[in-house]
């Protein structure tokens, strides 16, 4: 079995990742998820404020990057206020954002989330109403939908909640 490697992110590695978020718009397109990730998001600049903050992290492989991500531990200003429902608990928690996989092996996204819960137990995330597949990821992987945030920008999200000392 293939040996896998999660590591930070560099500038040097943006080719790759542009080609994979690129292919996840496709991805998301052909799953009936027309709304998010639109316009070119994430774009060059949003990445590379990732990389410089430290957040933006690469799975790869012997075949190269598979799969790339933002996770960190702290707080996401967004998750402040949360409308239909509330968080499971006010503990210290990581957080996911922009999981992207290149589509050419299976489990890429099952790793990010073990890697991720190796350094938290408690985790929040959130996605577009229409991501149909990650919502079942992350119910499948035992988060809970807990409410809606909402960005910046002002759009709502479904926001998912997982402690594995809860499940």
């Amino acid at each position: 079995m293939a040996r896998e490697l999660i590591r930070k992110a560099t500038l040097e590695d943006m080719p790759i990742l542009l080609e994979i978020y690129d292919r996840a718009r496709k991805f998301m397109a052909s799953c009936g998820n027309v709304n998010q990730w639109t316009n070119g998001y994430p774009s060059k600049d949003i990445l590379s404020e990732d990389i410089k903050k430290g957040e933006m992290y690469v799975l790869e492989d012997e075949d190269g990057i598979q799969a790339s991500f933002v996770f960190y531990c702290g707080i996401d200003p967004c998750y402040n206020k949360i409308y239909d429902g509330q968080w499971l608990n006010d503990e210290p928690y990581g957080v996911i954002h922009r999981i992207a996989t290149r589509g050419l092996k299976k489990h890429m996204a099952n790793i990010i989330l073990e890697y991720c819960f190796s350094k938290i137990d408690n985790i929040r995330m959130d996605t577009h109403t229409d991501n149909k597949p990650m919502q079942n990821f992350m119910i499948k992987h035992g988060f809970k939908h807990v409410g809606t945030i909402y960005l910046k920008n002002g759009q709502s999200r479904l926001a998912f909640h997982c402690n594995l000392n809860e499940n």
